[in-house]
């Protein structure tokens, strides 16, 4: 979720956010963005590193799987 400039969540109400959105706007205040985790990074490398050891058979043998799981 994207915080204000002193690390304020977003107001909820309407007439709060319209004030922030227009400042955001504006250039008044700036928007900071959390970076993403170590964990959020290395579960991705992890999961491209796995994808490219896979053959396609045996990706295809796990999709198939995962879809019968899930719709089956």
């Amino acid at each position: 979720m994207a915080v204000g400039p002193n690390g304020e969540h977003r107001p909820a109400d309407l007439i709060g956010c319209a004030i922030v959105s227009a400042r955001l706007a504006t250039g008044e205040i700036e928007e900071l963005l959390k970076s993403k985790s170590g964990r959020t990074r290395s579960g991705k490398a992890g999961a491209k590193a796995r994808a490219d050891k896979l053959t396609k058979q045996q990706r295809s043998d796990i999709a198939k799987k995962a879809a019968k799981k899930r719709w089956g």
